[in-house]
């Protein structure tokens, strides 16, 4: 379905739910369409076709509140959804902070940021790129003995959103993805490690020798990995990694964990989180890429803004449920922050490297021993041990942990090479000293 197609569908919805009586209602309405290939050794291991469609109506009534949902989108399924939303928000306790975001805050120019591109690749291209990429892998050295398979992906998703405020609006994305996964081994040693392009463009994507050869390449920088002994040394994450650590701190500031009291940020606003030079920059509305969007999922508009400038928190994440829990207004942030960018204040990652000059590059996080109440970390690793700035072998079973909170600080510096496949954008990032728990 067109974007309009589901506009008109939000809108039948809300009719209905107003001659239900009810004081405020929001409608969100969906259609994903997708294709997803995996090949492994040469053969055809999954393919998948999606076509989901679905209705989601929520009621406010006497501050009580109802939801239901539906999969069938014909009228009378919606006008029957929005009936059992009303009869369920009769059950619900009173709650003074729901409702609608306020009215004067809707997004009033639904801004074009470049998301859809369609893909027109059918199964049989799919399915000849993901054994492309993996044969390449596979071919790339000896040692490069098994796969996980490579994986071939294509969506694109229309959405649309309204309420009784009169805000109705609507857009489609593409994202697209090409994915390889091998393993290797060596001496009875074995390494598995993958590589992936994202994009919502799919002349974007990194070529399929890129991501079959990247894939070979880092397994191979695996094989005759090493324990090290317990110490306290630099620890470099990767950008991939890199943004998850950044994230953290997201999720910290986040109106949920700061309302429930359940964060190491807690009423952290104003306080020198970061090192002097680092910024978390919001940008919502950058063409193509990954979390941009006009307005978030109560439409209200978003907009630029810096969460952290000089290394000082200015604001938290809030929806306008959050917000109002607070005393404060919502940051447009109803479903996430949009386009995180953390800019860089030192080169790439082989400069980061000679930096440091010994200590550790984490290339693999295992486990999720993340404690986002006490800011606890204590992680497993795999990755490289670097000496006089170079990379002299790699090293497994082992474990980074500290406290976010003291961690945080001692950010060294941060790369420019920036990792854009996903919501938050982050170089390589150096801190200056981790416990590093080995043998």
């Amino acid at each position: 379905m067109e974007p309009k197609e589901l506009e008109a569908l939000v809108r039948m919805a809300l009719d209905e739910a107003r001659q239900q009586g009810v004081d405020q209602a929001e409608v969100a309405a969906s259609h994903d369409r997708g294709l997803s290939a995996t090949a492994r050794l040469g053969d055809v291991e999954n393919l998948e076709y999606t076509n989901d469609r679905g209705v989601g109506i929520t009621v406010y009534k006497d501050s009580r509140k109802g939801s239901a949902s539906t999969s069938d989108i014909g009228h009378e399924a919606i006008r029957e959804a929005v009936r059992k939303a009303c009869t369920f928000a009769t059950y619900t306790e009173q709650d003074p902070h729901a409702g609608l975001a306020d009215a004067e805050l809707m997004c009033t120019e639904v801004k074009d940021l470049d998301l859809d591109h369609p893909w027109s690749i059918d199964a049989q291209a799919a399915i000849a790129m993901a054994i492309e990429c993996e044969d390449t892998a596979l071919k790339y050295d000896p040692r490069i003995n098994n796969s996980e398979g490579a994986t071939v992906a294509s969506n694109r998703g229309s959405r649309a959103y309204g309420n009784t405020h009169g805000f109705v609006g609507s857009f489609t994305k593409t994202s697209h993805s090409l994915s390889c996964v091998v393993l290797g081994s060596k001496d009875g040693d074995m390494q598995r490690d993958y590589y992936y392009s994202a994009a919502r463009d799919p002349a974007d994507l990194e070529s399929v020798p890129v991501i079959g050869k990247t894939a070979a390449k880092r397994v191979i920088g695996r094989l005759g990995a090493r324990k090290l002994k317990t110490t306290r040394a630099p620890v470099l994450f990767i950008p991939e990694l890199a943004r998850g650590f950044i994230g953290h701190a997201i999720g910290a500031i986040s109106g949920g964990a700061q309302y429930r009291r359940a964060s190491f940020l807690l009423d952290a606003a104003g306080e020198q989180i970061f090192p002097g030079f680092v910024c978390i920059q919001e940008r919502p509305h950058l063409p193509k890429a990954m979390s941009s969007a006009a307005y978030d999922n109560e439409g209200v508009a978003t907009y630029d803004r810096d969460i952290v400038s000089d290394g000082v928190l200015q604001g938290y994440v809030l929806s306008s449920y959050s917000a109002r829990r607070l005393g404060m207004q919502t940051t447009a942030n109803a479903g996430g922050a949009q386009n995180l960018i953390v800019p860089g204040n030192a080169g790439d990652l082989a400069s980061l490297i000679a930096m440091m000059g010994t200590g550790l590059i984490v290339e693999e996080l295992i486990g999720q021993g993340v404690n986002p109440v006490t800011g606890d970390y204590s992680r497993g690793v795999v990755g490289q041990w670097v000496e006089n700035g170079e990379i002299r072998y790699p090293v497994h079973e082992i474990t980074i942990a500290g406290n976010l909170r003291d961690l945080y600080p001692r950010i060294a510096a941060i790369g420019s090479d920036q990792d854009v496949r996903g919501g938050i954008r982050c170089g390589s990032l150096l801190v200056e000293e981790m416990t590093i728990a080995g043998s």
